[in-house]
């Protein structure tokens, strides 16, 4: 029975939230176990009316600090290692725990999964990945925030495991890759993604050249490459650009008695496009590049969002992700270093 260690502590929301959806991915997956690290006293009460069966696959995990959301990084490895966060990726680094969840503050994350599990051979940095929706189905995007500063070498090595993971873990045979810029003409760009665009352009990896903001969602790529910084600010825009499309759908066939008796006729399309770009289904982007398995869920998530991160850890744990990007990665420096 696999085992996914869940900070319940850390986030936006109150541990209620987090340990409903812990409990909602527990019934999803009966080979599941859940470590609930947290204050038990805030724990326990929220478990009373759970069944025996369900109360038998989890283990409280005392923790006596939290992270904050305005916490450094660098206090949160020193004054918090007693924390929900640190403990839970503490189990991991101990393999009592499989992957690890956490909706909390993605510097301390990202500090203290470094700092405790360190990264894989051939890996600077660590990248937040995850899947966004797109017209041909989905794009995966890193980095997502782990980094707000990359090198051109990191952001080789960023393309290098978003080829692994969309090839080995969702399928695509030969996945194309894209660096995103402000323009798709090779004269575009700062230097950084200039020299990025070179490296990638003689690596072997199927690099299709820049690609825009646009692309993401429409064009003919299935990995996007950037900088944690730049990054995290468009993931937080097409979120705000999705809520602000909903509200003013929601605002139109509202306004009137005819709109609402359309509104009414095309809810069944309505619902099927609201499911397929709904956030909570994509909720849960894993760390690629750590000696470990971590994944960031949105601060924000509810507990069904929550339970699609923890349901990300547990098939990232059970594709064994670090080994398969630890091999992939030496494959790749093999083939590259024969090539020369």
């Amino acid at each position: 029975m696999l085992e996914i260690a869940i900070d319940v502590m850390s986030g936006d929301h109150e541990p209620r939230e987090y340990v409903a959806g812990s409990l909602h991915a527990l019934a999803d997956d009966a080979d599941l176990r859940a470590l609930l690290v947290g204050r038990p006293e805030a724990i326990q009460p929220l478990l009373a009316h759970e069944s025996a069966s369900l109360r038998e696959r989890i283990e409280i995990v005392p923790a006596s600090q939290v992270v904050a959301m305005g916490d450094s990084p660098r206090e949160a490895i020193r004054r918090k290692k007693e924390s929900s966060m640190r403990l839970a990726i503490d189990l991991v680094k101990a393999g009592r725990a499989g992957a690890c969840v956490s909706a909390g503050n993605t510097g301390a994350l990202t500090a203290m999964a470094h700092f405790v599990l360190k990264t894989v051979a051939g890996v600077e940095r660590a990248a937040i990945i995850s899947a966004i929706p797109a017209t041909h189905g989905h794009t995966q995007m890193l980095d997502l925030g782990a980094n707000t500063k990359a090198t051109p070498e990191q952001l080789l090595q960023f393309a290098a495991m978003g080829a692994i993971i969309a090839r080995d873990i969702h399928g695509l045979r030969d996945p194309r890759i894209g660096l995103l810029n402000i323009g798709e003409e090779d004269i575009k760009g700062h230097e950084i993604v200039q020299a990025a665009h070179a490296l990638l352009g003689q690596s072997g990896l199927h690099y299709v050249g820049f690609v825009e903001g646009d692309d993401i969602f429409f064009g003919d790529v299935d990995v996007v490459v950037t900088d944690g910084f730049t990054g995290n600010v468009a993931l937080k825009t097409m979120e705000g650009a999705a809520r602000l499309v909903a509200n003013r759908l929601r605002a139109e066939f509202h306004a009137s008695w005819p709109a609402r008796l359309t509104g009414w006729m095309a809810r069944p399309v309505l619902r099927r496009v609201a499911a397929g770009l709904d956030p909570n289904r994509y909720n849960g982007a894993c760390m690629v590049g750590l000696a470990g398995i971590v994944v960031k869920s949105h601060g924000r998530a509810d507990g069904v969002a929550f339970s699609r991160a923890i349901a990300t850890a547990a098939l990232a744990a059970r594709r064994g992700l670090t080994a398969h990007i630890e091999q992939a990665l030496r494959d790749n420096n093999s083939v590259r270093a024969q090539g020369t």
